[in-house]
């Protein structure tokens, strides 16, 4: 693990004081709950990227519905969920 870095940016205040009775509510400080949400946003941003580039191999290699077959198949899904 590499060291902790410090940085700064802008935020509203309304969120600062969310984000403090959070921190308080468990008993944690800012610090720890900036580092979970910025961890959870990465991976997040992570497996998005990893999903688009999978949809665009499945693209290359021919591997796509077509526009009538996904109506059929949320139509089936619609009807299954009533």
């Amino acid at each position: 693990m590499s060291s902790p870095r410090t940085i700064s940016f802008r935020i509203a205040s309304e969120k600062v004081a969310q984000l403090d009775a959070i921190a308080k509510a468990m008993d944690r400080d800012r610090s720890y709950l900036l580092n979970e949400a910025v961890a959870s946003y990465l991976d997040e941003q992570q497996r998005f990227a990893a999903m688009v580039k999978e949809g665009r191999a499945d693209i290359r290699n021919g591997r796509t519905l077509s526009h009538e077959e996904v109506e059929r198949r949320v139509g089936e899904w619609e009807r299954a969920g009533q």
